[in-house]
C-alpha cells in the first residue's frame, strides 16, 4: 500500500461511525435514556469525536501546515463551544460557571498537558525538542492576554457583584477576543507563516510524515462533509448524556467545575493524540501549534459565542476565576514563557508542565 493511500483513505470506521452517531442522536433525542443506552450513546459520541478529528486531519493534510493545525483547532473548538451552549441552554443557574470552567480547563489541558506531553515525547526522541520560539512565544502571549481579559478581569470589575461582566464589558471582551483571534490567524497563516512551520533536524524523517502526497480534492471535500456530520452528532449526543454526567458528578460529591473538566478532556483527547503523534515524528512545532492554537481558539471563539447566547440564556454568567486558578494560570504563563524563549526544551520542561496539569486536575477534584 502506498504512503498516500495510508495517509488519506476514507476508511470504513470513519464513514460508519459519524452516520451511526447521527442515528443514535435521532433515536435518543428528547427521551429519558436508561443506563445501558446512555453508555451506547456515549460510545457513539466518543467515536464521533475521533472521526471528526480524523476528517479534520484529512482536510488539514490537503491544505498544509500551519493551516492543518488551524483546521484541527477550530474543529475541536466548535465541538467545545456547541457543548457549552447546549448544556447551558437547559441547565439554568447550575450551569452559570460552565463556560468559565470548560474554557479554563481547555487552557490548562492544552498549555500544560498537550505542550508538556509534546515536549516530553520530542525530548525522549532527540534529547532536545526544537521549535520556533517566535511563533510559539507569540501564541503564548495571545493565550495570556485572552485569558486575562476574559477570565481574570471579571473577578475584579465592580459594575456587577460577583465574578461577572456587565453587558457592556462582556461585549468588549467578546469583540476583543474575536479581534485577537483573527489577528493571530492572519499572522500564523499569512504574515509570518514561517514562524509556525516545523523546524527540520537531522532526525526529521522523510517519507510519509514529511513528503506524503496530499489527498485529492474529492477526498478532502468528502471528509469536510463527514466532519460536519460528526460535529452535529457530537453536539446532539452530548446533550443526551449530559444529565448522566452531571448526576454522576453530584452523586460523587465532586464540585460542579468537574463537569467542565470532563467536557474539555473529552473534546481535547483526540487533539492530544494528534500532537503526540506529531512530536514522535520530530515535528514539535506542529504539536505546539495544536496546543496553543486550541487554547486561543477556545477563548477567542467561546467568549463571543457565549456573549451572543447570553441574549436568550437566563441566569448569571460567571466568568471570573478564583484565587487558586489565577495562581495556576499565572504559573502556567510564566513557566511557558521560560520554556519557549530558548526555542529548545528538555525532559525537565515537559515534566514541569505535566506537574502543573496534575496540580490543576487534583485541585479541581479536591479544591
Amino acid at each position: 500500500m502506498s504512503t498516500a493511500t495510508r495517509r488519506s483513505p476514507l476508511t470504513d470506521w470513519t464513514v460508519l461511525v459519524p452516520v451511526a452517531a447521527l442515528a443514535a442522536l435521532v433515536l435518543s433525542w428528547g427521551r429519558d435514556l436508561p443506563g445501558v443506552l446512555v453508555g451506547l450513546v456515549a460510545l457513539c459520541l466518543a467515536g464521533a469525536v475521533l472521526a471528526a478529528v480524523h476528517h479534520a486531519e484529512v482536510v488539514a493534510h490537503r491544505v498544509g501546515e500551519p493551516f492543518g493545525s488551524l483546521v484541527l483547532a477550530v474543529a475541536v473548538t466548535v465541538i467545545e463551544v456547541a457543548l457549552i451552549v447546549t448544556l447551558m441552554a437547559g441547565g439554568g443557574d447550575k450551569t452559570a460557571s460552565l463556560a468559565r470552567d470548560t474554557v479554563f480547563a481547555a487552557v490548562m489541558i492544552t498549555c500544560n498537558g498537550i505542550v508538556g506531553l509534546s515536549l516530553l515525547v520530542g525530548a525522549l526522541r532527540n534529547r532536545v525538542a526544537v521549535f520556533n520560539a517566535e511563533g510559539s512565544g507569540a501564541a503564548l502571549a495571545t493565550v495570556a492576554t485572552l485569558a486575562t481579559l476574559s477570565l481574570v478581569l471579571p473577578t475584579f470589575t465592580t459594575s456587577k457583584p460577583g465574578p461577572e461582566f456587565s453587558s457592556a464589558q462582556l461585549t468588549f471582551a467578546a469583540v476583543a477576543s474575536l479581534a485577537l483571534y483573527g489577528l493571530f490567524i492572519a499572522v500564523q497563516t499569512v504574515r509570518h507563516r514561517d514562524y509556525f512551520l516545523p523546524v527540520a533536524t537531522a532526525n526529521t524523517p522523510d517519507g510519509e510524515d514529511g513528503h506524503a502526497d496530499p489527498p485529492t480534492a474529492r477526498a478532502a471535500l468528502t471528509s469536510l462533509g463527514l466532519l460536519l456530520v460528526a460535529l452535529v452528532a457530537v453536539v446532539g449526543n452530548a446533550k443526551a448524556v449530559s444529565p448522566t454526567i452531571e448526576k454522576g458528578v453530584a452523586d460523587a460529591g465532586l464540585p460542579q467545575a468537574v463537569v467542565g473538566v470532563i467536557i474539555a478532556l473529552l473534546v481535547l483527547l483526540p487533539e492530544t493524540l494528534a500532537a503526540v503523534r506529531a512530536a514522535r515524528r520530530d515535528r514539535v512545532q506542529t504539536s505546539l501549534n495544536l496546543g496553543y492554537g486550541s487554547a486561543i481558539a477556545s477563548i477567542g471563539l467561546t467568549i463571543p459565542a457565549i456573549a451572543l447566547a447570553s441574549v436568550w440564556l437566563k441566569g448569571p454568567l460567571l466568568l471570573g476565576l478564583g484565587p487558586t486558578h489565577m495562581v495556576l494560570l499565572t504559573l502556567t504563563v510564566v513557566v511557558g514563557a521560560l520554556t519557549l524563549v530558548p526555542g529548545r526544551a528538555t525532559l525537565l520542561q515537559g515534566g514541569v508542565h505535566l506537574v502543573l496539569l496534575a496540580a490543576y486536575l487534583f485541585l479541581a477534584v479536591s479544591p
